[in-house]
């Protein structure tokens, strides 16, 4: 059986792939606060949308499916869900009829505030556990990463 080279330094290539790091430290990270979320009652594509409309509230859907990192179709099920909870409402955008604006209610609002307070804490006891220079550069480092590869042809802009 043939065996696999190692990449740089001899290091295998999953376990030091880029894009597996950036999902495996998502998932590990996301699935603690997410748990926090359910007991709030939410599930985790609804806790998502909240964050979003406390950031832009009044967002088109197209805007915070984007945002939210979801399929627009899943997310229309998801707003139509919500807004019979009483979480938010939709309303047609008086610019243009066809397209539809999606606004917190007071409890989604009230509710979304208090949790992103518990995701702020969250997210500083993990850059705490990283420490020092390392914690004030991963979110720049990460924020320039994605505007690189928000941009049609890789690089950023401006």
């Amino acid at each position: 059986m043939n065996e696999m080279k190692k990449g740089p330094l001899n290091q295998p290539f999953v376990t030091s792939y880029l894009l597996y790091l950036l999902a495996a430290v998502s998932d590990r990270a996301s699935a603690e606060f997410h748990s926090h979320a359910r007991t709030a009652g939410l599930r985790v594509p609804e806790w998502r949308v909240l964050a979003c409309l406390a950031d832009e509230d009044g967002a088109m859907v197209t805007r915070l499916a984007r945002l939210s990192l979801m399929e627009q179709s899943r997310l229309t099920r998801i707003i139509d869900q919500m807004a019979e909870r009483g979480l938010v409402r939709r309303q047609s955008d008086p610019e243009d009829r066809r397209r539809v604006r999606v606004f917190l209610s007071d409890e989604g609002r009230d509710l979304a505030l208090r949790l992103i307070e518990d995701a702020r804490d969250h997210e500083a006891r993990i850059l705490a556990d990283l420490g020092g220079e390392d914690a004030q550069r991963i979110k720049p480092m990460l924020e320039r990463l994605l505007g690189q590869l928000d941009q049609p042809d890789g690089r950023e802009t401006g």
